[in-house]
C-alpha cells in the first residue's frame, strides 16, 4: 500500500456500473482527502487512518492518536454519534453526544486517547471480557492492540460522552475504481437528489475510506450484490434495504445517526451475510439489524449501539411474508441504549401462521440494556406473537456486562396488543450454554407460557453463572428451592421440562440427529451459509469435503464463506456430537454459476 492514497469518485464508472439507474444520481461534494498507511520498515505492522470530509460532524471531546511501534504518531478523527435515553417519568428521550474512530491495522499497533477534560479520576476499556490491559497518565489512556477490535473507553464512568473506537483489519481486494461492476464513492461527502442509491443485481456498492453517503442503500429484487468498504453511511434515511434479494453481502460499513428506521433491514431474503458493521442510532424505533421472513443470514463481527433493538428476528410484517430460518448471530457486541440487545418473534401471520427456527447467537458481549418498560425487557428476548411457533434456539458463550435497567431473560409466548392480533402458538427447544451475568441491575428475569396449548417446552440451562455463582445441578442451595428462585427467576406452570445442567453433564441420553437438508447450492464467488441443524442438543459440529472457500464453525454448526470451487456438486460429511455420540450426513453442497 502507498503512503499516500487519494481515490476520486468516477462519474463514469456509475453510469457503467448502474446505467439508467446511476444516471439519476446527482453527487454532490468533492472527493477529498487522503488514507495514508505506516509501514515500519522490516515490520508487518501497517495503520490505515482515513479522514472525515468537510461538513460531517466531528466531536472534540477526545483526540485520538495511533502509530505502528516505532512510528510517528498519527491522528485519528473523531466522528460525532449520538445516543439516546428514555426518562422513565415522562416519556421523553433526550439525546445525547458521543464519539467514534476507527482505523485500520496488521499486526501491532499502539493507541493513545486524550480527554479533553484534563486528568482522568477512572478509566474501563470494554467489552471487559477482551482484558485490554491500558494505562493512564494524567489525561491519557494508553493501550495496545494486536487484532482488531471493537472498544469503548469510558473515561470517569461517563457511557455517553464515551468514544468507540472500531480497530479493523486492513481492507484487502479493494476494487479498481473503473471496474464496470462497481459503484465507487472515494473520499468525501456524496448525496444523491432522491436520497438513495439503488444497487443492481451483480454489482458492488464501494465506500472507500474517508466516503460519507448519506443517502439509502437498496438491494430490492436484485441477487449477487454487495455494499462494502471503510466508508460511512450518515444520516441516511433507513441505511440499507435489503428485501426479496439473494446472495447478498455487507462488509466493514459504519452507519451513523440514520434520520429514520433501521440501520439495516433484511426482508424476505436468502443468503445473506452482514459482517463487521458498526450502528449507531438515536432516532425512536432505531433498531439495529431486523430480519424477516428470510433464511441463511449470517450477522457476524457487529458492534450495534442503537435506540431499540440492536438485532430483532421475527416473521411476517409489512409486505414480508414467510418462515424465518437458519439465522446465525456471532462473534459481536451489542449495546441497547433503549430495549432489547436480542428480541426474536413479535411479528408474524395470524391468517397464515409462520415458524421462527434455527437461530444461533454465539461469543456475544452485552454491554448495556436499558428500558423502563416491563413489556420489552430482557438482554435475550424470546417473545413470540402473532400465531409465530419459536424453535431450536441455541444461545452460547454469551458474557452480559452489568446493565442499567431491565432482565437477563424473558421469554413469553406473548399476546401483545399493540403489536399482535394473536397469542404465540409457543416455544420449544432453547438451548443457552455458558452465559454469564455480572451486575446488581438485572430484575428477576421471565419465563412463562401462556396457556397449557401455548407453553414453553425444553429449556435447557447449561452452565450458566450469575455474578461468579453456578446455577445448576450440583450447586449448593436449600432443598426446597428452585433453580429459577437462584437466578433469579420466575417461571410459570407452562413452561415445561426445563433443566438447569453443569458445563460436563450430558446434554441427552441419545446421541443427535441431524435434521438439516441433505442438500444445498450456492453460486459461485458470492456469500454463501447453511447451518446444520441436529436434536439431542449437540455440543461440537464438523464438515469435511468442503469446496474451496468455504468453513466449518464448530462451535456453531455455521459452513460458510465465499464458494471459490469449480461448478459442480460436492459431497461432504456432517456432523454433530455430543457426550453420548455422533451422527452424520453426506450433504451434497453444489456450486452453480451467477
Amino acid at each position: 500500500m502507498n503512503d499516500t492514497q487519494s481515490t476520486g469518485l468516477s462519474r463514469r464508472t456509475l453510469l457503467q456500473a448502474a446505467g439508467a439507474t446511476a444516471a439519476a444520481y446527482s453527487l454532490i461534494g468533492a472527493a477529498t482527502g487522503t488514507a495514508r498507511a505506516d509501514d515500519t520498515p522490516g515490520t508487518p505492522d501497517k495503520l490505515v487512518v482515513y479522514p472525515i470530509p468537510s461538513g460531517v460532524p466531528t466531536n472534540s471531546s477526545f483526540t485520538v492518536k495511533a502509530r505502528t511501534p516505532g512510528g510517528a504518531w498519527q491522528t485519528v478523527p473523531v466522528y460525532r454519534a449520538r445516543a439516546k435515553q428514555i426518562d422513565a417519568n415522562t416519556g421523553s428521550g433526550p439525546v445525547f453526544n458521543s464519539s467514534v474512530a476507527t482505523f485500520d491495522f496488521d499486526g501491532t499497533v499502539e493507541v493513545a486517547v486524550t480527554s479533553s477534560k484534563g486528568a482522568i479520576g477512572s478509566a474501563r476499556i470494554r467489552p471487559l471480557s477482551y482484558g485490554t490491559q491500558f494505562t493512564v497518565d494524567g489525561a491519557t489512556v494508553s493501550f495496545t492492540l494486536t487484532e482488531p477490535r471493537n472498544l469503548s473507553i469510558e473515561i470517569d464512568g461517563e457511557i455517553f460522552n464515551n468514544l468507540q473506537l472500531h480497530a479493523n483489519p486492513i481492507e484487502s481486494n479493494a476494487p479498481d475504481p473503473d471496474d464496470p461492476d462497481v459503484i465507487y464513492f472515494g473520499p468525501g461527502l456524496h448525496r444523491t437528489t432522491d436520497n438513495v442509491v439503488k444497487v443492481p443485481s451483480g454489482k458492488t456498492l464501494y465506500l472507500a475510506g474517508g466516503a460519507v453517503l448519506t443517502s439509502r442503500v437498496e438491494f430490492v429484487n436484485v441477487e449477487n450484490a454487495r455494499l462494502r468498504g471503510r466508508g460511512v453511511l450518515y444520516n441516511s434515511p433507513s441505511g440499507v434495504l435489503l428485501q426479496y434479494s439473494r446472495n447478498i453481502e455487507i462488509d466493514g460499513i459504519l452507519v451513523l445517526n440514520p434520520s429514520s428506521g433501521y440501520s439495516v433491514t433484511v426482508g424476505q431474503s436468502q443468503q445473506v451475510t452482514v459482517r463487521n458493521l458498526h450502528s449507531y442510532s438515536h432516532g425512536q424505533w432505531g433498531d439495529g439489524i431486523d430480519v424477516f421472513s428470510s433464511e441463511d443470514v449470517l450477522i457476524e463481527g457487529v458492534w450495534m449501539r442503537n435506540s431499540d433493538d440492536c438485532i430483532a428476528i421475527y416473521a411476517h410484517r409489512w409486505e414480508y411474508y414467510g418462515d424465518c430460518r437458519n439465522i446465525t448471530v456471532r462473534n459481536s457486541t451489542l449495546w441497547a441504549d433503549v430495549a432489547h440487545p436480542v428480541n426474536v418473534g413479535t411479528h408474524g401471520n395470524t391468517d397464515k401462521p409462520e415458524t421462527i427456527e434455527n437461530l444461533v447467537f454465539s461469543n456475544i458481549d452485552i454491554l448495556d440494556h436499558r428500558e423502563p418498560q416491563m413489556d420489552y425487557q430482557g438482554c435475550i428476548a424470546l417473545n413470540p406473537g402473532d400465531s409465530n411457533l419459536l424453535r431450536n434456539v441455541r444461545a452460547q458463550d454469551i458474557r452480559v456486562e452489568d446493565f442499567r435497567w431491565g432482565q437477563l431473560i424473558n421469554m413469553r409466548v406473548m399476546f401483545n396488543k399493540s403489536y399482535n392480533t394473536s397469542v404465540g402458538r409457543g416455544i420449544d427447544g432453547v438451548y443457552i450454554r455458558n452465559l454469564t451475568y455480572t451486575g446488581t441491575h438485572a430484575n428477576p428475569a421471565v419465563m412463562v407460557g401462556y396457556d397449557a396449548d401455548h407453553a414453553i417446552k425444553n429449556v435447557t440451562f447449561q452452565n450458566l453463572v450469575i455474578n461468579g455463582k453456578f446455577i445448576g445441578n450440583g450447586m449448593k442451595k436449600p432443598g426446597w428451592y428452585k433453580f429459577t428462585d437462584m437466578m433469579p427467576a420466575y417461571a410459570n406452570e407452562h413452561v415445561l421440562n426445563m433443566r438447569f445442567l453443569n458445563s460436563t453433564e450430558a446434554t441427552s441420553a441419545k446421541a443427535p440427529e441431524i435434521t438439516s437438508p441433505d442438500q444445498a447450492t450456492g453460486t459461485k464467488n458470492q456469500v454463501f451459509n447453511h447451518l446444520i441443524t441436529a436434536g439431542e442438543l449437540p455440543t461440537s459440529f464438523n464438515a469435511e469435503g468442503l469446496p474451496k472457500g468455504l468453513e466449518i464453525d464448530t462451535a456453531t454448526g455455521l459452513i460458510s464463506g465465499t464458494m471459490r470451487d469449480n461448478v459442480g456438486a460436492f459431497p461432504v460429511t456432517v456432523s454433530a456430537t455430543n457426550s453420548v455420540g455422533t451422527a452424520t450426513q453426506t450433504l451434497t453442497l453444489t456450486v452453480q454459476h451467477a
